[in-house]
């Protein structure tokens, strides 16, 4: 198992640590309900250090993560960042991701602990197959990053630095010193749907970093966050999580990622992804809402009234902010407009349940 820079520091405060893709993380400090709530509702602070970032730099850096990824990386001005998704040649994803542009010709790209290997290797072979030759950096094992969030980040953190916080709109960033540290960045991104910042530093930065965020944010009530109330507050926004919602089997467009997957430019598998809107879609990911008591489950089966199996459950929760049974699941087109009713089997009962357009969480 790995350790994060702070994997000491989270042990002191009596975190519950778990494995997580190859990682020794919190996954809770003093439960995931409590947790959930101070991120919705003040500010909270995660330690994601087991995040991958890798830096595509050189003339052809720009046409490199065009063909790799989805998204169309052109459109990303320096200080600005993009959701993205690389495709497969199969039909899947191989990962999800931020790509930053720090310069014109230097990009960060973010990719998920659990696959920072493949995600690499796969780069790499791009890379070298097309030609393009650009420079690339796994800076992965010596940077950390936390994720401040909440809707009390910009005010509870505004000490820690010189630039006008609430001035970095959402999916921008600034390179700016913070808590006493230089050259950090400090980006409008987070995976909560709560607002805030995630900060990138170097590993032996990171525990300076968590001692004067705690500090700042005590007067707002700033708490230590861990894993299990990162994955309720992404799943109420609707957000997809690789691994469960989506993977290297699971089309983009039947995941609900068509606004990343843009057909103006050639790209990985393009063409079949296109043959595939056009021909129409077999199942689509959506959002549905228990309609009686219950907690749905990744795996569970997606049924009609009769007990027709039409889907799967691939995330699923009591959500601590909407007080129901929520969740996200692949199932037959014909059940996938908003207010279709379907079922869910939990173990010998079929539990009624909605669709609904996510997020769940309005808030």
């Amino acid at each position: 198992m790995k350790n994060t820079a702070l994997t000491k520091v989270h042990e002191a405060l009596g975190a519950k640590m778990v494995p997580f893709a190859g990682y020794n993380m919190p996954v809770s400090y003093e439960g995931v309900n409590a947790e959930h709530d101070t991120v919705r509702n003040g500010v909270g602070v995660f330690d994601v250090s087991h995040m991958g970032e890798f830096l595509v730099s050189g003339e052809k850096a720009l046409d490199l993560l065009q063909w790799v990824c989805s998204n169309d990386v052109s459109k990303i001005k320096v200080g600005g960042a993009q959701y993205n998704c690389f495709p497969n040649a199969t039909g899947g994803i191989v990962d999800d991701l931020i790509v930053y542009r720090i310069k014109e010709d230097q990009y960060m790209l973010v990719v998920n602990a659990s696959n920072i290997d493949k995600d690499w290797a796969w780069v790499e072979k791009q890379n070298a197959e097309k030609g393009y030759n650009a420079d690339l950096r796994n800076i992965s094992e010596g940077h950390s990053l936390l994720a401040i969030q909440g809707p009390k980040a910009i005010e509870a953190m505004q000490s820690l630095t010189e630039i006008d916080l609430a001035g970095i709109k959402f999916y921008t960033f600034e390179v700016a010193p913070f808590a006493g540290l230089e050259n950090v960045i400090i980006s409008a991104t987070g995976y909560t749907g709560s607002g805030g910042f995630e900060i990138y530093c170097k590993n032996e930065e990171a525990e300076q970093l968590w001692t004067k965020v705690l500090e700042a944010g005590a007067d707002w009530g700033i708490k230590p966050i861990g894993l299990a109330a990162r994955d309720t507050l992404r799943l109420e926004m609707g957000y997809c999580l690789y691994g469960n919602d989506i993977d290297d089997t699971t089309s983009p467009l039947e995941a609900g990622l068509g606004w990343v997957t843009k057909f103006t430019k050639d790209f990985v598998n393009s063409d079949a992804l296109k043959a595939q809107k056009e021909a129409g879609l077999k199942q689509r990911l959506v959002g549905f809402e228990l309609t009686e008591r219950g907690i749905p489950r990744q795996g569970y089966d997606i049924v009609t009234e009769e007990g027709t199996k039409i889907g799967h459950v691939t995330s699923g929760t009591m959500g601590p902010s909407v007080d129901k049974g929520i969740g996200m699941g692949y199932v037959d087109t014909a059940f996938a407009k908003a207010d279709s009713a379907i079922f869910i089997q939990i173990r010998k009962k079929r539990v009624p349940a909605t669709v609904v357009k996510t997020p769940f969480y309005k808030g």
